[in-house]
């Protein structure tokens, strides 16, 4: 699992990541997360992604995620985000 910025877009690879595990690290990012942050990557993969795709496009919420958008990419969603 790694997190990668890229201007106001931040991506999280969370490959290999249990479903509870990856709940617990992106509440703890957007807890923290810069204010100049717009978006969320979330890249979770597809062929076994399919947990943590159902959990964050179903019932992922946090204060902070304005919008949840399935990427292009079947392996990826994005998380829009509210300024701080």
């Amino acid at each position: 699992m790694r997190f990668q910025r890229n201007g106001s877009i931040v991506t999280a690879d969370l490959h290999g990541v249990y479903e509870r595990d990856a709940r617990d690290i992106l509440y703890g990012w957007l807890d923290r997360a810069p204010a100049d942050v717009t978006e969320l990557r979330v890249i979770h993969g597809y062929t076994r992604g399919t947990t943590l795709r159902d959990m964050i496009r179903g019932e992922f919420s946090h204060p902070r995620v304005k919008s949840v958008i399935p990427s292009l990419n079947p392996g990826a969603t994005r998380l829009i985000l509210e300024k701080k």
